[in-house]
């Protein structure tokens, strides 16, 4: 019976010295060790997975620059043709046009009234003209015309002098003072005659033959101012003289015309 168990242990025994020597040799093997950490071939791809949740809205972002301006489109297409219109009762507006150039007219024809008979002024395309029936000299009728917006009347035409001399002679005067009168005598020890707004005249003048000569002259202080008469010749006068005056407005001035009309 001891022999059969001693059988057992030698045989263990031996099995247990083989495995020890395979593991051992195992081990020691390098190719073996290689072999066994080479990659394995490539595996089939898997099943897509699925989409996940949409995350939150993120902040807006700064405002791009401006583009580029387009082509300009195709034109469209027509529109549909619009329906006929409604018969005009054109006779009535044209009475009431009419009437309004009628009443026009009158109005017109008013203001004239007022300006030439009541007021007794005379125009010109530019100009207003007063008759101011106020005895003054020619220095306080020079003021005068100032003080209504205006100046002395400068006759520096032909047309506007026969409107002055008009003027006057309607009135039932025979005379007036006009704006021109004898400059300050020069460096040079000559003088002559200027318009009230210091323009000297040029291209016209209504002397008669006397006065013309006399107006070449130097003109002396007693006689430095000048008159219209009512036949529309100029005359020499004192200064001094007291006798009525004519102003004249600019039509650009209208405030100025209506304080020379008051």
């Amino acid at each position: 019976m001891m022999s059969k168990q001693s059988k057992r242990s030698s045989t263990g025994l031996l099995v247990l010295c083989v495995c020890a020597a395979l593991l051992n040799y195992i081990s020691a093997s390098p190719e073996v060790c290689t072999n066994s950490l080479l990659p394995g071939a490539k595996g089939r791809p898997g099943e897509k997975g699925l989409r996940g949740e949409e995350g939150h809205t993120g902040k807006m972002g700064p405002t791009g620059d401006k583009g580029d301006k387009g082509d300009k489109g195709l034109d469209g297409s027509s529109g549909l043709k619009g329906k006929p219109g409604t018969t005009c009762d054109c006779g009535r507006y044209r009475k009431v046009v009419g009437q309004l150039d009628v009443n026009t007219g009158k109005l017109r024809n008013a203001v004239k009234f007022v300006k030439n008979v009541i007021l007794g002024l005379r125009e010109t395309e530019e100009r207003y003209y007063l008759l101011v029936k106020e005895p003054k000299r020619f220095r306080e009728a020079s003021m005068n015309c100032k003080l209504r917006g205006g100046t002395l009347a400068m006759p520096k035409t032909t047309n506007t002098n026969h409107l002055m001399a008009d003027y006057v002679s309607q009135a039932g005067l025979t005379r007036v003072y006009i704006g021109v009168h004898a400059q300050s005598m020069d460096a040079d020890g000559t003088s002559g005659y200027v318009y009230a707004d210091s323009s000297p005249l040029q291209g016209f003048a209504a002397w008669s033959q006397e006065e013309e000569l006399d107006s070449r002259l130097s003109p002396t202080t007693n006689s430095s101012c000048v008159e219209l008469l009512s036949t529309g010749t100029w005359g020499h006068v004192e200064c001094e003289a007291t006798m009525f005056f004519m102003c004249e407005f600019p039509k650009s001035r209208r405030r100025g015309g209506g304080r020379g009309a008051g």
